[in-house]
């Protein structure tokens, strides 16, 4: 039997990764037949305060990737963040997807018990346990930066909807 830590996670972040990807291909090519300077995409926010577009793709893929990897107990795979294009973004997800594809469900066995130390060494450390490390910090943070991405491509004109959104189930 495959571990549920494996089942809530992987496959979530897959899916919705998938589907990100895609709602990031329609984008571009609209922007390309629109001729749209792609950085009025890229660089979009909700709000000022908030992190662009390329931001939230960057931090959704760290996330799936950094979780992943920690209830695995693996290496947590390194990012330089230097994507400045829709191609760029595309190549990241797809890294991170075939990250997910190469972990073995089996290194997630007993994971829920994991002690998992966020920010080690500073003064926001944090220490969770694997379940709730996933249901209650991993999770919520990887759909925030996934939601953040579509709310910002539906609000400049992107016509995607929620199917776009929930990719293929």
């Amino acid at each position: 039997m495959t571990s549920p830590m494996y089942t809530n996670s992987v496959p979530v972040f897959k899916q919705m990764l998938t589907a990100m990807r895609t709602i990031l291909a329609t984008t571009a090519a609209d922007v390309a037949a629109k001729s749209i300077a792609p950085e009025a995409f890229l660089q979009a926010r909700l709000f000022p305060d908030m992190l662009p577009l390329i931001k939230q793709v960057q931090i959704a893929c760290d996330f799936a990737r950094g979780i992943s990897a920690r209830l695995a107990g693996v290496d947590v795979p390194a990012h330089d963040g230097t994507e400045t294009s829709f191609a760029d973004l595309d190549a990241l997800i797809e890294k991170t997807l075939a990250f997910a594809d190469g972990l073995d469900a089996t290194k997630f066995d007993g994971s829920e018990g994991k002690e998992i130390v966020l920010r080690p060494g500073t003064p926001k450390e944090k220490k969770l346990g694997g379940q709730a490390y996933l249901s209650t910090y991993g999770l919520p943070q990887f759909f925030f930066h996934v939601t953040t991405t579509y709310a910002i491509l539906r609000h400049n004109g992107v016509a995607i909807g929620k199917k776009d959104y929930m990719g293929a189930y």
